[in-house]
């Protein structure tokens, strides 16, 4: 799509803040009224529209993008948006330690268990580990602490935690991001731990690096997104 407009601007609008390209106020791609809560994160979608050049690159605006997903997506139905996400509570990243390699299994047990051992903290519940790749069932009051957890956010923050969880496969480090418990860097650390020490064991893969590269942009957007709701 070629560029239409001229000028970008934030109004204010019933319930918060718009977008207007041109004085039309900007609707989402299922014909909502594109309206966030926070003037930061209105300013921002504003910028992003206003740095398109000639034809418009959507991958150039995340801000956008995820506001676009909370309200088409998030909004109209919650529980049905989040339950992918809510389904990680029974198969947490974390607990799943290698049961073949003693030196990365270490490095997972420095890098891991400080975060299981803040969600049980925070949610009052426990974690069962094992080892090797094979599922185990988790407590279901531990299950049913972070689904509950999950479901109580509104459609804005159920949207910031999906990728963040879906691109590290674990539940805990999202929700450990949400609450700012740990630097978000530290988090994708620790999510992208198995992939590091492959890397620096057998060396660098160039299309696994890209794709790293492609989903720390995702994480990145996702964090910066939750910081300006």
């Amino acid at each position: 799509m070629k560029r239409f407009w001229k000028e970008v601007a934030v109004v204010p609008q019933d319930g918060g803040w718009g977008v207007a390209l041109d004085g039309r106020p900007m609707r989402t791609p299922h014909r909502a009224p594109l309206v966030v809560a926070s003037a930061a994160l209105a300013e921002t979608i504003a910028a992003e529209w206003q740095a398109q050049g000639e034809t418009i690159d959507p991958r150039a605006m995340p801000m956008t993008g995820l506001a676009n997903a909370a309200i088409d997506l998030a909004a109209p139905d919650p529980v049905v948006f989040a339950e992918p996400v809510a389904a990680y509570a029974a198969t947490d990243l974390l607990c799943y330690r290698d049961d073949r390699d003693a030196a990365l299994q270490a490095e997972q047990v420095a890098a891991w268990n400080p975060i299981l051992a803040w969600a049980e903290a925070q949610f009052g519940v426990e974690f069962i580990i094992t080892q090797g790749i094979l599922p185990v069932d988790q407590p279901p009051a531990t299950v049913s602490a972070l689904r509950d957890t999950v479901f109580a956010f509104d459609p804005w923050r159920m949207t910031a935690l999906t990728p963040l969880v879906t691109i590290g496969g674990s539940l805990v480090a999202g929700l450990a991001c949400m609450a700012q418990a740990f630097h978000p860097e530290h988090l994708w650390d620790a999510v992208s731990l198995d992939q590091l020490y492959q890397e620096r064991r057998w060396g660098v893969d160039a299309e696994a690096q890209a794709q790293r590269a492609a989903h720390k942009r995702d994480w990145d957007n996702a964090v910066r997104f939750l910081g300006l709701l």
